[in-house]
């Protein structure tokens, strides 16, 4: 790409080979920033110290929507044929607190730069998590107020509970929607709010055009592009690990859903992710 732009959300982490190979290969393609996301305690610890240790990686710690109830209510072998017990952990809840209070101290670190990925997933946490689920929502958007942090929500099949929690905690200045999900009419509510909605390379697939839709009424400068890598690999080479340098497909497909050049949706996108994490 002519114009660099940043991968607004990335686990390198979960990615093969090493990190200085990764952002390399990034460079070459014009990807010169990425957002390295933390899922639980160990890997917030990781992105905030692989930050430190290179320049053009920012972070953004936080617990996972579902790894919340993983440590209220334990993480057991599920029965034969049915659905995992919720078993409750000893010392569960206290588990959870213990791990929000390490993300708060994280977070108050310079190369920190968001809070998240945090949110709701009702996709994979079912009603017996839900509650750990909010209330891990709602501290991580105090963590976010506090610290002038951007919040990086993860939002699966609750786009309505989302905005409702946003609304009743009061939503940090900055609030990126990571991987957005949501449809045409969401991303006015978005637009709205001054919300950031990142796109992913699922943006290319072909059952994908709700998406399209979204992106094609959300406001150019607030609109972001992400990787999710290693998942979500646009096409055409979806079915093979994501990276950071194939963020140049996403771009060019998102382009052509806004019908301007990619230069100009480059430059917009460059522009709003420095706004957004404050690089």
């Amino acid at each position: 790409m002519r114009v660099p732009v940043a991968d607004s959300h990335t686990h390198l982490d979960m990615q093969q080979g090493t990190v200085a190979d990764a952002l390399a290969k990034a460079a070459s393609v014009g990807v010169h920033t990425v957002i390295q996301v933390g899922c639980d305690v160990a890997g917030s610890r990781w992105a905030a110290e692989t930050a430190a240790a290179y320049e053009p990686v920012w972070a953004a710690v936080a617990l996972h929507p579902n790894e919340a109830p993983r440590l209220v209510l334990g993480d057991p072998e599920p029965p034969a044929g049915g659905r995992p017990r919720p078993v409750r952990a000893p010392g569960g809840d206290a588990a959870l607190d213990a791990a929000l209070a390490e993300i708060d101290a994280l977070a108050a670190l310079p190369q920190v730069r968001g809070v998240g990925e945090t949110g709701l997933d009702h996709f994979r946490t079912g009603p017996e998590g839900m509650a750990a689920q909010e209330y891990s929502f709602r501290r991580h958007i105090d963590i976010a107020k506090r610290h002038g942090k951007a919040l990086v929500i993860h939002d699966r099949e609750a786009h309505a509970d989302v905005l409702r929690v946003l609304q009743e905690e009061g939503a940090p200045e900055t609030v990126v929607f990571h991987c957005y999900s949501g449809d045409a009419a969401m991303a006015e509510v978005c637009a709205r709010h001054g919300y950031y909605l990142s796109f992913a390379g699922n943006v290319t697939f072909k059952n994908a055009q709700p998406l399209r839709d979204a992106l094609a009424v959300a406001p150019l400068d607030r609109i972001l592009v992400e990787t999710d890598a290693p998942f979500l690999t646009p096409m055409p080479y979806r079915g093979r690990p994501n990276a950071p340098y194939l963020i140049p497909l996403t771009l060019r497909a998102m382009a052509e859903v806004r019908g301007i050049d990619e230069d100009a949706l480059a430059t917009a996108v460059a522009a709003n992710t420095a706004r957004a994490f404050a690089y």
